[in-house]
């Protein structure tokens, strides 16, 4: 098949980009556009770089299902050993639905409902991981009629702020909405030890998300570690230590989190306190390993501007819109020979804001060209949309050569499912 140009999971082969050994212009054929496509064996390959990391110390790695839900990543997941961070009754759902089993989850999130609550109790989860005191009253209410015990963690809020690349996806400092304020988790411990329906057995700590030092978990850690052994001389032995997620990929040029570095802070640290580790990677497991493939209907010229419109916008990938976030778009056949120019790649959504990406330089496009659009295959498909009518891509598993439909695209009836119409 010729030379690879590039390594990852979607290298040029003979100057074409591939998703493993399959051409993507072949897969945008057969699927159509805009298509989700991911490489199985580049998430197999991160899952194992996350084992060798942390081997030196019981694990569970809880990945989190809001990155991506797609029931076929899900079952993947589940056959190589992982467990869901979920943050919801759909997501637990989902989980179970794909093959994970319950005792490997742990559910997070400020507003869990009563009938969540009960569900996750019913299929036995791993454990809360608790946002408040009034969640846990409820839980506490939930587990007494059902004459269970419900096992929990508090999520303690260690006002640790991490550097992230936008202000909503810090959630360790004081005025964010998640966690117990520090001061409070003591005592929510104490409470929660004298209640015949609660078992405290592990503490949660999330900081936020796409950190690449491993500076801020340390501090986040060592604080937390600090109250681990207040409570053990109060009495309450914890079990294990969640350390949330968050782990920085990279979206260009700058590196990500060094899974490495970070274990070597973080291993003795756990080790030495006698709890058990979970990790919960969502991106850092599926994020370099998607991209949408998006077709080129027209290119636009105006005095001031070269608008390259495709088939997929907002609607389809959100991130650029809504964080500002970067994603590298890559012509799909041979770029060599063409010219550069500085363009805005944007949707057919009738917003402003719809755009993929603004002032980017790139080998200049033309109309039937296929583009991709890389590092998506975390909050991609999970945050896409129906607005302005759009019917959601179908999304696509690759395995070496072996592709498979994970799903498929909708349909307009699909946009009226569940609404009651006229008569």
């Amino acid at each position: 098949m010729g030379q690879s140009l590039l390594t990852g999971p979607f290298p040029r082969i003979e100057g074409e980009l591939h998703c493993g050994q399959v051409a993507a212009e072949e897969l945008a054929r057969r699927f159509g556009t805009p298509l989700y496509v991911y490489n199985l064996a580049s998430i197999r390959g991160r899952v194992a770089l996350f084992r060798s990391a942390f081997a030196e110390v019981d694990h569970l790695l809880a990945y989190s299902v809001k990155a991506n839900g797609n029931l076929m990543l899900l079952h993947a997941l589940g056959t190589m050993g992982c467990g869901a961070d979920i943050t919801s009754g759909g997501e637990l759902f989902r989980a179970i639905r794909a093959g994970i089993p319950a005792e490997r989850m742990v559910f997070a999130g400020v507003g869990k409902t009563e009938g969540e609550i009960g569900y996750a109790l019913d299929e036995r989860i791993m454990a809360f991981n608790v946002e408040s005191r009034s969640e846990l009253e409820t839980i506490d209410a939930v587990a007494g009629e059902r004459g269970t015990r419900a096992p929990f963690g508090v999520r303690v809020n260690p006002d640790v702020l991490a550097d992230t690349p936008h202000a909503y996806t810090r959630t360790g400092h004081a005025d964010t909405k998640f966690g117990v304020p520090w001061a409070e988790a003591p005592e929510l411990y104490r409470w929660a030890r004298e209640r015949p329906h609660l078992d405290p057995i592990g503490i949660d700590v999330h900081i936020g998300s796409q950190i690449v030092e491993p500076e801020p978990y340390v501090r986040a850690i060592d604080r937390v570690l600090s109250l681990v052994s207040a409570l053990k001389a109060d009495g309450i032995e914890l079990e294990y230590l969640d350390i949330g997620g968050g782990y920085g990929i990279s979206y260009d040029d700058r590196p990500g989190m060094d899974l490495g570095a970070l274990a070597r802070d973080v291993v003795p640290r756990v080790r030495a306190a006698g709890l058990k580790l979970l990790l919960e990677p969502g991106r850092s497991l599926v994020g370099e390993a998607g991209v949408l493939l998006t077709r080129v209907q027209y290119v636009k010229h105006t005095p001031t501007k070269t608008f390259v419109i495709v088939d997929g916008g907002m609607s389809e990938l959100i991130r650029p819109s809504h964080y500002g976030g970067y994603h590298s778009v890559d012509l799909v056949a041979d770029p060599s020979g063409r010219d550069v120019a500085t363009v805005d790649v944007v949707g057919p959504i009738c917003e402003t804001g719809d755009f993929l990406a603004l002032d980017r330089s790139m080998p200049m496009p033309d109309a039937g060209d296929l583009l991709a659009v890389r590092t998506v295959g975390a909050y991609g498909f999970a945050m896409a949309s129906n607005y302005n009518g759009r019917l959601r891509p179908a999304e696509v598993m690759v395995d070496g050569d072996l592709v498979s439909l994970a799903r498929r695209r909708e349909t307009f009836e699909d946009l009226i499912r569940g609404e009651e119409e006229p008569s």
